[in-house]
């Protein structure tokens, strides 16, 4: 039965050729033995690690030069689906020649990308993508085992997405840095969430304790309750941007400012005013005033006076307030 039948053709089409090829013709399947380590001065490494979410399982085997931890073989044996078989050959393709310290740097996302035929076009279907995130998995036991470490010392982060290997941290920073809103955001910045979506939310192909919506909504609730207390505290302060006032914080300001800047000046000709009203609209903050006393009726109230009234609030406070006498 062909491929198409197999898979479905749309499906099918979703693999680059790269990863079709491998599929069929690994590279590097086969085995290391002792013998094999002898012959050539090396230390053999064997290493497993199986993938619950899909069944699948890689052992891998390297021979390593103990006078500089180069990896001078490495071969795999994979039990699982074909796109297992590609990325594992990907993966060993990958190790060779590296020191061990150097190879435990390799992530899932350097095997997709080794995979691709276009460095643009993902190499495998996002659905299909969980079947060959192992290669982090299992290289981190193999190094442990030659180091002499516990494969988890080699990660120092929480990672959220196994398939982009995206740390918890990594996300928090970008939604921060770059006011992100949307899960959609995230896995633009990040690559989170855009092979098999099993970190987006609960119910995917395996149970994550992290999902993106989560740390999304936690994310943002910290950024709005960071902004209040911000405000809040400028507000206090007296240091507070007129635009981010509240309307009552506005009509104080306006009052503060014509207290200190325009009443004094007003009231050493025996006038005054009053603010009526403060409307918002088109980009403008109107404010309606009353002249009192000498002002009431004087030739320049309409004229030099407004606008220095005008010229002063909006020097002090917001450029685009407008005086209107009524």
């Amino acid at each position: 039965m062909g491929k198409n039948n197999l898979l479905g053709g749309a499906l099918w089409d979703a693999y680059s050729k790269e990863v079709s090829r491998r599929m069929d013709n690994p590279t590097h399947l086969g085995v290391l033995t002792e013998e094999d380590a002898k012959a050539r001065g090396a230390k053999l490494i064997v290493a497993d690690y199986g993938a619950e979410s899909c069944g699948d399982a890689v052992r891998l085997y390297w021979l390593i030069d103990p006078q500089t931890d180069k990896i001078i073989d490495a071969k795999f044996k994979s039990f699982g689906c074909g796109t297992a078989i590609a990325s594992s050959d990907m993966m060993v393709e990958l190790c060779l020649g590296k020191r061990v310290q150097e190879a435990v740097k390799i992530t899932n996302l350097d095997v997709e990308r080794g995979l691709r035929d276009e460095p643009d076009v993902p190499a495998v279907p996002g659905q299909k993508m969980h079947c060959s995130v192992m290669a982090y998995d299992v290289i981190k036991q193999a190094a442990g085992q030659y180091l002499g470490k516990n494969p988890e010392d080699f990660e120092d982060e929480i990672i959220v997405c196994e398939c982009a290997r995206v740390s918890l941290g990594t996300i928090k920073e970008v939604i921060r840095l770059n006011d992100l809103k949307s899960v959609e955001e995230i896995t633009n910045y990040t690559k989170a969430g855009g092979f098999c979506g099993s970190c987006i939310r609960p119910g995917g192909h395996e149970a994550r304790e992290y999902y993106l919506v989560d740390i999304l909504q936690e994310v943002r609730a910290e950024m709005e309750a960071e902004k209040r207390k911000e405000v809040a505290q400028k507000s206090l302060e007296g240091d507070l941007n007129f635009i981010e006032m509240t309307m009552v914080q506005k009509v104080k300001a306006i009052d503060k400012t014509i207290d200190t800047h325009i009443r004094p000046m007003l009231m050493m000709d025996g006038g005054n005013l009053e603010v009526l009203d403060i409307k918002e609209g088109g980009g403008f903050v109107d404010v309606y005033i009353r002249y009192m006393g000498a002002c009431d009726g004087c030739a320049s109230a309409a004229t030099g006076t407004l606008f220095a009234i005008e010229g002063v609030l909006q020097e002090y406070l917001d450029e685009n307030i407008r005086v209107l006498p009524i």
